[in-house]
This record gives structure tokens, sequence and C-alpha cells, in this order.
């Protein structure tokens, strides 16, 4: 498709080494993010709000069930081109919003296995959806509206956009081919593993905390079954195109979360011109994964690097308490 074709020409033109894409981004300090028209200051325009009391294990359980339903919708219409069903969505407290989807529809795969994955994945996001709203009670968010769109100016395209995938006015689909559906998987999973590791601490209640760790170590092997696949696939794609890519969605994600390093791509590509190093396993020098906080989350899912309440993959804001993201 011409997208695709776009799609592969802009990468094969942008082929940078981590640091110098990072090194950009952070130059972007005061730029700004073009979402739906519409310029979004990255570095700042808004007043400190309020510090939040600590958080109760139930504020924490719905910000987590706020991320699993945007990974559940996705996976489920990318597998199955429909939405999550009713019963998984209706109810709960805060703004439900709509879900937006111009664009969106079951992937055509080619490979097997994909498919195999997709589906795998989509079941067990529904599943975290399912017991996150059994285990919080009548205390359950409501789905809050989410973009999963494919158009010029959907959450997708711009998060592409930030990573120098493509360029203005081009739309990033990840409906339509296996590797774009993996590159759209890639920008969730690895957030999901930190926000996970992340927000244990917060946790009180020992049986939510052994139920967290669980999902954490889903998440987990989902975000490898992605970066193994993605991985096999770049090293026969030109130019190593699929592994430059994660390279660039883990630039454009460490860009917005802070000046600390707490991601990476699939592989060492400090040399481009051969077959890289596999990094499936994303990890500090300790060998021990990587954190990020609520604020810390919100920054990569509004796609915004300063401190608001709304934006990217939740235009409106995510339910509950724990929906500000950090000022970097």
């Amino acid at each position: 498709m011409a997208e695709d074709v776009e799609l592969i020409e802009a990468l094969d033109a942008r082929v940078q080494r981590r640091e110098e894409r990072r090194e950009f981004f952070r130059a972007l300090g005061g730029a700004a993010m073009f979402a739906g028209g519409t310029a979004v200051a990255l570095g700042g325009g808004m007043t400190a709000l309020q510090a939040q009391t600590a958080p109760t294990d139930a504020d924490v359980l719905n910000f987590a069930l706020n991320l699993e339903y945007l990974e559940a919708q996705f996976y489920y219409y990318a597998s199955y081109g429909t939405a999550l069903p009713s019963s998984s969505t209706s109810g709960g407290s805060g703004a439900a919003g709509p879900l937006i989807t111009t664009g969106a529809g079951a992937v055509p795969f080619t490979d097997p296995a994909v498919r195999a994955y997709a589906r795998e994945i989509a079941d067990d996001e529904k599943a975290h959806v399912d017991f996150l709203r059994s285990a919080l009670g009548t205390a359950f968010v409501a789905q809050p509206s989410i973009d999963i769109s494919a158009t010029p100016t959907s959450a997708f395209s711009n998060a592409a956009r930030a990573a120098g995938l493509i360029g203005a006015g081009a739309t990033f689909n990840p409906y339509t081919t296996d590797e774009n559906f993996l590159l759209g998987a890639f920008i969730f999973e690895d957030v999901g593993v930190t926000a996970y590791k992340g927000a244990s601490p917060l946790i009180t209640n020992k049986t939510f905390l052994e139920a967290a760790a669980g999902i954490l170590a889903v998440e987990a092997y989902h975000a490898a079954i992605v970066r193994t696949t993605l991985y096999a696939k770049g090293l026969t794609t030109p130019a190593l195109m699929l592994v430059e890519a994660t390279e660039a969605i883990s630039g454009a994600r460490d860009s917005l979360d802070g000046t600390t390093d707490l991601d990476q791509g699939v592989a060492n590509v400090s040399d481009p011109s051969g077959s890289p190093a596999s990094n499936i396993v994303p990890l500090d020098t300790n060998g021990i994964a990587y954190s990020r906080t609520t604020g810390q989350v919100l920054n990569i899912v509004y796609l915004n690097r300063a401190q608001v309440t709304m934006g990217g993959f939740f235009p409106a804001g995510v339910n509950g308490t724990i929906k500000t993201s950090a000022a970097n």
C-alpha cells in the first residue's frame, strides 16, 4: 500500500543511532508536536497542579485498568476487527468515552505465527480488563475515550511522527501489515511492563500485589514476543528497517518521560551496516527491568512531556484519581 511504501522510504531516509536521535528529541523541549492539526507544547505551558495524596490500592489498580482498556481494544480490533464486548466496557465511574476507530480493522496477517500471537495477546488483555473490573468491585472506572484510529492526526500517527517514522500529514496504520501491527504493539508493551513494575511499590494489599505481579509477568511475556518477532523479521528487511524503527520509537518514548534512559530498542544498532546483536530484554546495568512512575507512563500515552491531563491515546484523559503526567 502507498502508506507502507511511504513508511519504508521514511525509515530508510531517517536511520540514525540511538544517541543522535535522543539528543534531537531532547532539543525539542520547547517545540511542538502536532495533534489533530493543533500544536501541543512539549515543554511547558501549564501551571503546576496540586500534589496528590498517596494513592490507594484502588487508585493504582484503576490506573492500570485504563492502560488495559487501551491495550485490549487495540489488540482486539487488530485480531478480530471489532471492539471488546460491552460486558468488558460498560459501567464504571468517571466519564465513559467513545472508542475512536476510524481506519482500524482486522489486520490481514500473512504470517500465521503473528496472527496467533495477536489473538493470544488480545484474549489475555481482555482477561486483564475483566479481572481488574471484578477485583475493584463497584469502584472500577469506566473506559475513557480511547484513540486507536489510523488517520493522519491519530495517536498512532502522532507517535510514529514523533519517532521520525513518517512525515507531516502522513498516516501510520498499524492494521495494514504484520510489521506495522508489531510496531504498533511495540509502542505499548514495554510501557506496560515498566508501568506495573513502577506501580508495584504503591500497592499495600498483598493479595492485590500478587495479582499485579502476575499481570506484570504476562505483560513481560507479551513484550518479549513482540520484541523477538520484530528482531527476527528486522534481520531480513532492507537496511534493518524494523530494528531501526524500534530504536526510533524507543528514543521517542525516552524523550517524553524525562532525561533518564528507561528504554531500549530490540538490538544494539551501533553498527547499522551489519547484523546487530539482539536486545530482547531491556535491562539496566544490574540486569533489572526498568520502572516508570505513573506520571512518566502518562507522558508517553498522552504523547506529551509536559504536565497535562489528556492527549494522545486518551483524548479526554484517563479516569480515576491518577490522571496527570509528569513535568519533564
